[in-house]
């Protein structure tokens, strides 16, 4: 949810290259499971392909606990029932409702449930109780939380790194570890919007942020994250995925390897780089997961669309090239060659009217871009409750190479943040980038923030937003 960065200039920095091609049948060497690959072959290859994560029938058997190359392959997923309610109870709804998303742990009282809601424990019984063979969860809930976004800051003070490791993390391996789990894989999405920051918003770049620096300066990110990955990696049926961003916001050089490096630090801190399974791109953000009608290396009267204000320099237009070049630098950096990907769908579909069905006039660089992005954002960095966005591709099983699966991480209709002060007891605070009358952000070049108004806190039910999402579906619903 961290906005990009500001505008660029060209620089000396190589480019990075294009992810190769990679078999989706490819056998991968992470040595902690090549005995339970060996047992797991044969119900990995039948699942192989692509494939909807479909929803779980009752009564079905629970997945084998054999560790496997990719956990939602031959895996139904867990439907969140109290997501699945609400979603059910909107005009419209119910042609969604049954879709898998992730479960958001994002304070200490969300383990056992707070206000009501279901806890940790319980959405693992209940995954149990519909057969489902994969569930997934958002750990949520590092020291100084978003350090550059206040509408997602949390709980925790910047130096609470022993309240984060005893009171959250301890107590999320003590029942996820239950052996009653034994047979669900567990996917975990630790700590979104996090180490991405301490390359992007900290002093020496024009985007910094004195939070920023604090978290870069007393090591709590990593730490926290390292301790995260060590609990959670240290069981057989938990997938430890982490989030790297999104293009508009780690897509430039002087960004993009940075981060894959400071990740692969950070997993070595863990104990083992095999205690990450994989990574994540676009949690609960908006860009494209393909743009149809223009791509990085076009031209227009000799221009590049690299020069145009929309890309500003940037070396990917979208979510799946970002995704696959990524992962091939994190294989650089040290990760198994066959690590996989996931990307979150849910808010990056675009349809309805305002969609363009080509490419857009070659008058100028920028009337060929801006005509023809179906990423219909004011700007690239504008990331609260946007305006225009839709349900995007169905979850689905090794869509492309290197992507392990389209999923919807954020829970559509949950907000990102509130477009007005709230008082509240969840830490959270007002970002003026959720306000839709804001226009004094540089970071968006003074841009309208495209926010809906009226939204709520966020992972607040957000009943307009859902509505806007089901109207602009791409693929349009049924």
């Amino acid at each position: 949810m961290t906005p990009a960065p500001a505008p660029r200039t060209p620089g000396a920095a190589r480019a990075v290259p294009g992810a190769p091609a990679r078999r989706k049948d490819a056998p991968r060497r992470r040595a902690w499971h090549r005995r339970a690959l060996a047992a797991a072959a044969t119900s990995v290859l039948l699942a192989a392909g692509t494939t909807a994560l479909a929803a779980p029938q009752a009564g079905a058997a629970p997945a084998l606990a054999a560790r496997v190359d990719n956990p939602y392959a031959g895996a139904k997923a867990y439907v969140n029932p109290e997501w699945s309610a609400k979603a059910a109870a909107e005009p419209g709804g119910s042609a969604i409702s049954n879709q898998p998303t992730g479960v958001w742990l994002d304070r200490i009282a969300a383990i056992n449930g707070a206000a009501g809601k279901m806890g940790l424990r319980a959405h693992l019984d209940k995954a149990l109780e519909q057969g489902a063979g994969v569930i997934q969860v958002v750990v949520y809930n590092l020291p100084g939380r978003d350090c550059s976004a206040l509408a997602s800051n949390g709980e925790l003070g910047a130096t609470e790194i022993d309240k984060y490791r005893t009171q959250f993390i301890d107590p999320i391996a003590s029942i996820m570890g239950d052996a009653k789990y034994a047979n669900l894989r567990i996917v975990t999405v630790v700590e979104i919007d996090s180490l991405p920051n301490l390359i992007t918003n900290v002093s020496g770049r024009p985007t910094a942020v004195p939070a920023c620096d604090t978290m870069k300066a007393n090591g709590n990110y990593v730490n926290g994250i390292a301790y995260a990955l060590n609990k959670l990696g240290a069981i057989p049926n938990v997938y430890n995925y982490i989030d790297v961003g999104h293009h508009g916001w780690l897509g430039w050089d002087d960004n993009f390897g940075p981060t894959a490096d400071l990740l692969a630090q950070t997993a070595r801190a863990s104990g083992s780089m095999a205690n990450v399974a994989g990574f994540i791109s676009n949690t609960a953000n908006y860009g494209a997961l393909k743009e149809p009608y223009f791509t990085i290396n076009d031209s227009v009267n000799g221009t590049s669309v690299r020069q145009s204000k929309w890309v500003d320099w940037n070396r990917y237009v979208d979510e799946l090239s970002y995704a696959q070049a990524f992962r091939q630098r994190l294989v650089q950096a040290g990760f198994d060659s066959g690590v996989g990907m996931l990307i979150d769908t849910s808010r990056n579909g675009w349809g309805g009217a305002n969609r363009p069905g080509g490419p857009g006039a070659t008058t100028n660089v920028d009337t060929y871009v801006n005509g023809g992005r179906i990423d219909r954002r004011i700007h690239l960095g504008n990331w609260c409750n946007q305006s225009g966005a839709g349900l995007g591709e169905r979850p689905k099983v090794a869509p492309e190479s290197g992507i392990d699966a389209y999923v919807w991480m954020k829970p559509p209709g949950e907000s990102d943040g509130s477009s007005k002060e709230i008082p509240n007891e969840e830490g959270k605070g007002f970002d003026r980038m959720c306000d839709p009358t804001y226009t004094g952000n540089p970071r968006n070049n003074h841009n309208m923030s495209g926010a809906l108004p009226d939204a709520p806190l966020s992972g607040h039910w957000f009943s307009a937003q859902f509505q806007e999402l089901l109207r602009n579906a791409y693929p349009a619903l049924p």
